[in-house]
């Protein structure tokens, strides 16, 4: 199947398909003599794993490594289970970052519940005044 194919079956921009191809997550595929790539089921369904990944919001690099791990399926998946579970902990650092920033802006929010003028507007003040260190 040709690049367009394989984007619209799996759901993904072209583009998207080559950027994996160049960071190693998807193989090369065979060229017509035309130069188009021709893809197989085995692109799709990588594809469709990398999207997947993508999905649970992992990196490429963690990408990456469940593809490893796929390649010689008859080790443990300890190396998986550590994977995700680093995954999951630094979502959940990531949860707590974003609960606290909601907090930051409902806080800024409210510094401003009227209608005031732009020069004496308190969300504008507010961020001006916040120490991000």
């Amino acid at each position: 199947m040709l690049i367009s194919q394989l984007a619209r079956s799996v759901g993904v921009d072209p583009q998207t398909i080559r950027f994996y191809e160049r960071q190693g997550l998807l193989p090369s595929p065979d060229r017509q003599e035309n130069g188009y790539r021709i893809y197989t089921d085995q692109h799709a369904e990588q594809l469709t794993f990398v999207r997947h990944c993508r999905i649970l919001d992992l990196s490429l690099s963690e990408i990456s490594e469940l593809q490893k791990c796929q390649s010689d399926p008859h080790q443990s998946c300890a190396v998986v289970n550590v994977l995700l579970d680093e995954h999951v902990s630094r979502l959940r650092s990531r949860i707590i970052a974003m609960l606290a920033l909601e907090e930051q802006l409902i806080s800024l929010r409210k510094s401003c519940n009227d209608d005031r003028k732009v020069r004496s507007c308190g969300i504008l003040s507010g961020i001006s005044d916040i120490d991000f260190q």
